[in-house]
């Protein structure tokens, strides 16, 4: 129902505050896209305007869609809300029409990581004896205050420190550039989370989790073709054989007349396999480039480069936010249930496209894993829906209610009655969908 589901949008140059209800009445739609493959999250914003409206004569005029406008867009769905993204105007385009109501403003922005890569701060800031955690913590302190970004660092197994007597490293490229490649040295990954509150982001630099989280609640399953429970619109997948690559390294011994191979496992603790059924690889490729690096760090990376080179099975799909129940979010592991024996189980959620218009919110994602069958599988398990919005690592999260048996798929509500265009807008900054 309408009721269920409402969007708000929140614009300003530093601090973002509730939009004009001019502004938020001319919205015809919002695509929000997040991912976890190191791309920054970014977003779209369609307006229609006329040559008489606010945004053509008052708002365009005085620079309130001029970058680098700070945008905050979230979701309240059943009283939870969602932030979708927190990020800033990167450019806006402007098509007039001969036709009434068909001139259109259109905005596309990036998350906030867009401000870490301005300015090139090489041979500017030193670091001496700090190790790669304290590092990133200190250029993510630089932009809490502005942004509201807190540092979400989780410490690496290869901890190092250079002793500042042998030397003392120096930042290369901007922050974003020098926290992302300090991220590669260990295997890690670095991206911005939305929230928890508007306004707010966690910057995370850790590893790349495709496994489940113990304790936080795992989203709804998908079920596709389950006797009128399905919950998603469509579900298909792809298996690539030739993508999987068994990576050496080629160490010289001793006498030896020939280096020999050292297999590196595409297997770890954080990266799992999601299946019962572990492919073959077909290729083969000894691992070269890593001479400038210490041995620990290039261990890192080829374990990274060897994990992201097993994940063969991918998978893509639609649904609609009211059916499901709730809002997916990325970079989380997700049950599929009723697509066969060889693609039931265990995903990784790696990106999630947001598009809402009036009436409709759908979502489009990507899955990924490394292994085809559904680890024990015996049969079609019914289908549980016990899971709510996948909240952010470190945050509380409710308990699930326990239940006596398979939850049923929320059904899509029923069509509410046309409104009018000002009962659609129940505050300045937030509309019913």
């Amino acid at each position: 129902m309408a009721s269920q589901l409402t969007l708000s949008l929140m614009m300003g140059p530093l601090t973002p505050i509730p939009v004009p209800r001019s502004v938020m009445e001319a919205l015809t739609q919002v695509s929000v896209t997040s991912a976890s493959s190191g791309s920054p999250g970014s977003f779209s914003l369609n307006f229609s305007t006329s040559k008489v409206s606010d945004i053509t004569n008052d708002l365009l005029p005085s620079g309130y869609f001029d970058p680098p406008t700070r945008v905050v867009i979230s979701a309240t769905l059943n009283g939870a809300t969602t932030v979708l993204i927190d990020g800033v105007i990167t450019t806006h385009d402007v098509v007039p029409s001969d036709e009434a109501g068909k001139s259109t403003l259109s905005i596309k922005g990036e998350d906030l990581t867009r401000m870490m890569d301005l300015i090139d701060f090489s041979s500017l800031i030193a670091y001496p004896g700090m190790p790669y955690e304290a590092r990133v913590a200190l250029i993510v302190a630089k932009y809490s205050a502005l942004y509201g970004i807190l540092p979400m660092v989780i410490p690496s197994v290869m901890l190092f420190v250079k002793n500042p007597v042998e030397g003392i490293d120096g930042q290369v490229g901007t922050d974003l550039a020098y926290v992302k490649m300090l991220a590669e040295r260990v295997g890690y990954t670095f991206f911005l989370m939305p929230g928890p509150e508007p306004g707010m982001s966690l910057a995370y630099w850790g590893p790349k989790l495709q496994a489940m989280i113990p304790f936080l609640a795992p989203p709804t399953p998908f079920a596709i073709d389950w006797d009128g429970s399905s919950n998603v619109e469509s579900l298909q997948f792809s298996f690539d054989g030739f993508k999987k690559t068994l990576f050496v390294v080629l160490i010289k011994v001793g006498d030896v007349p020939v280096p020999l191979p050292i297999q590196v496992p595409d297997v770890t603790p954080i990266s799992p396999p999601l299946g019962a059924k572990i492919p073959i690889p077909l290729k083969l490729t000894p691992i070269t480039g890593f001479s400038p690096y210490s041995p620990i760090e290039a261990g890192a990376m080829a374990l990274a480069r060897a994990v992201e080179a097993a994940n063969v099975v991918s998978g893509r799909g639609t649904l609609d936010v009211l059916r499901y129940g709730s809002i997916l979010s990325p970079r989380t592991v997700i049950e599929v249930k009723g697509a066969g024996i060889t693609y039931d189980g265990s995903y990784y959620i790696e990106s999630v496209t947001h598009t809402i218009k009036q009436g409709s919110y759908k979502q489009d994602f990507s899955l990924l894993r490394n292994a085809l069958i559904a680890q024990g599988s015996s049969g079609l398990a019914p289908l549980s829906s016990g899971g709510a919005v996948q909240q952010l690592p470190g945050l509380e999260t409710p308990a699930a209610q326990p239940t006596q048996g398979p939850s049923p798929i929320p059904a899509a509500p029923a069509p509410s009655p046309t409104r009018s265009r000002s009962a659609r807008c129940m505050a300045r900054s937030s509309r019913h969908i």
